[in-house]
């Protein structure tokens, strides 16, 4: 399913150090991703959850910020799944305009909300549940609104547990071992991916096939290590679909705060080509040169029907590529960008057949466990965030909370 290759790398990588971390990532207590694809999840519960929001909403809300959203709002842009319901994000800033936005959108259309926080204390998603918890009792009062609050929250304490517990929402879990960037693929992402109308079974059976296979994500953790010991701290993430944008988002939370600590750490960033080798194109192929590089390749070509036109009087000078498909010039650019970056810079190409739930399902596994192998070798713990906390001490004191 995902093929690795790896171009002008001068780094010795040392898969077997690599392989050696797993026991050690395994028993970790908040490493209950790392077998979760292959337990076989019962789903029926987030399923049934699912047509019930279907037939009762015209939107859901997810409420959350970072883990808590990131990965299923990626999945779903660059999959575009058909549903009666449409997902609309709120709690992942501070900005009043983008609340306001999705207010406005909803506007007298019946909707829910899925709350997702494991303590329900996290400002952003706390204010906002607040303001649309507010909305749901105007519009459907006290009686009938905490039925159309779904709380994914932790299974036993917490401040958002305790009030649905007391206000009676339907209620999933965010489990105890597995922190919020490693989370797409358990109910914090299951549910809303069931209600935008993604697969979620082909999701898991992806994830499923990559975690009996970890051969790649070993090598490429172990060979991130590798670069980062050989001063290369910055590594881009691209890709030639606009709609995997996103996708690249989660991948920036996954590993900038799994590595970003004690000093050290990969600095992630993510592109879409072709449009960014206008921008930052220079750049990359002739600015310094302590960054790396990870192209996303999806092989099998999207609307091969879509292509270029023949003009009699040829003023473009694009009649050599009349006939041609867009996927294909496209991709042809991809090939091209490589062989130009790999000139300079170390590249990394993960090959896969298309743009699907099954190959998501696989690369979000893949690049949880690089991730955890990366950080583990280079020495600090993949699994905890502390210096999130900074900036909240100072916005709390600013705002005075007690």
């Amino acid at each position: 399913m995902l093929e690795l290759t790896i171009l002008n790398n001068k780094e010795r990588i040392d898969p077997a150090a690599a392989t050696a971390t797993l026991p050690k990532i395994k028993s970790d207590p908040m490493a209950g991703w790392y077998n979760l694809p292959l337990e076989a999840p019962d789903l029926s519960k987030i399923l049934s959850a699912a047509k019930m929001i279907q037939a009762q909403s015209a939107y859901l809300v997810c409420i959350g910020v970072g883990g808590s959203y990131l990965g299923h709002r990626a999945i779903i842009e660059a999959l575009e799944p058909n549903s009666p319901t449409k997902v609309l994000y709120a709690g992942n800033s501070l900005s009043p305009h983008a609340l306001k936005a999705v207010f406005d959108e909803i506007g007298d259309a019946d909707f829910s909300v899925n709350v997702i926080s494991k303590s329900g204390t996290t400002t952003e998603p706390a204010i906002a549940f607040r303001l649309f918890k507010q909305k749901l009792i105007e519009k459907y009062g006290e009686s009938e609104a905490p039925r159309r609050i779904y709380a994914t929250t932790d299974a036993s304490t917490g401040i958002l547990h305790d009030e649905a517990v007391a206000a009676s929402y339907a209620t999933f879990t965010v489990p105890e071992n597995i922190g919020g960037r490693y989370s797409v693929l358990t109910d914090v992402g299951l549910l809303p991916l069931a209600v935008a109308g993604v697969d979620i079974k082909e999701l898991l059976n992806g994830a499923k096939q990559m975690a009996e296979h970890k051969t790649p994500a070993i090598r490429y953790g172990a060979l991130r290590a590798a670069l980062a010991a050989g001063n290369y701290d910055t590594e881009i993430l691209a890709t030639f679909e606009p709609r995997l944008q996103l996708f690249g988002e989660w991948w920036k939370q996954l590993f900038g705060e799994s590595e970003g600590k004690d000093g050290r750490g990969i600095f992630p960033a993510s592109v879409t080509y072709t449009t960014d080798l206008h921008s930052l194109g220079q750049y990359v192929q002739e600015g310094r040169r302590n960054i790396f590089e990870t192209v996303l390749d999806f092989a099998e070509p999207e609307h091969p029907d879509l292509t270029i036109p023949s003009s009699p009087d040829n003023l473009d000078n694009l009649n050599y590529l009349a006939g041609e498909s867009l996927a294909h010039i496209n991709h042809q650019a991809l090939v091209a960008t490589i062989k130009a970056h790999s000139a300079t810079i170390p590249v990394v190409q993960l090959k896969l057949p298309r743009i699907s739930a099954g190959t998501l399902g696989a690369l979000i596994y893949f690049f949880e466990l690089s991730c955890a192998i990366s950080a583990k070798l280079q020495g600090v713990n993949p699994f905890d965030q502390p210096g999130v906390e900074a900036y909240k001490k100072e916005m709390f004191k600013l705002l005075g909370r007690p």
